[in-house]
């Protein structure tokens, strides 16, 4: 169920504080007031789309924790690449509905199962936009290592 209301900015800590200014077409720059910018256009040409800027996010989120985690396992990686796949609907508002993430960690004597148990928690556990997007929408992942 959808809680969406008009209300107050007052009726909510302030956490998180961002700006966004239309650029013209359908793009938009977000940026916190000290700090950098996002630009996502809506036809995907001078920047990300929304969508694509979201599941990016997501990408991010997780790939973060898997590099402290293995950092913490003292198994630095050199690269980390994630390909990101998402499914749509076809009705409108075509929401993302599936996301698979491809996880290619570049690095030397890295453990297959401490990698995949390092990708799990960024998935299940700590990933503060996979915790922010619809619990019913699965988020697959799978696990390239490749030893340099």
């Amino acid at each position: 169920m959808k809680n969406d209301r008009p209300g107050s900015a007052d009726e909510i800590r302030h956490d998180l504080n961002m700006t966004m200014h239309w650029r013209g077409g359908w793009r938009f720059e977000s940026a916190r007031a000290d700090g950098p910018s996002i630009l996502m256009d809506g036809h995907s040409t001078d920047a990300p789309s929304p969508p694509e800027a979201l599941i990016s996010a997501l990408a991010a989120c997780t790939a973060i924790d898997v590099v402290a985690i293995l950092e913490k396992r003292r198994t630095e990686p050199v690269a980390v690449e994630v390909a990101i796949r998402a499914e749509r609907s076809d009705d409108k508002p075509r929401r993302i509905t599936k996301v698979h993430l491809a996880y290619r960690i570049t690095g030397s004597n890295i453990d297959r199962a401490q990698a995949e148990r390092a990708i799990d928690l960024g998935v299940t556990k700590y990933c503060t936009v996979r915790d922010s997007l619809d619990p019913e929408m699965p988020v697959l992942w799978s696990l390239e290592l490749v030893e340099g």
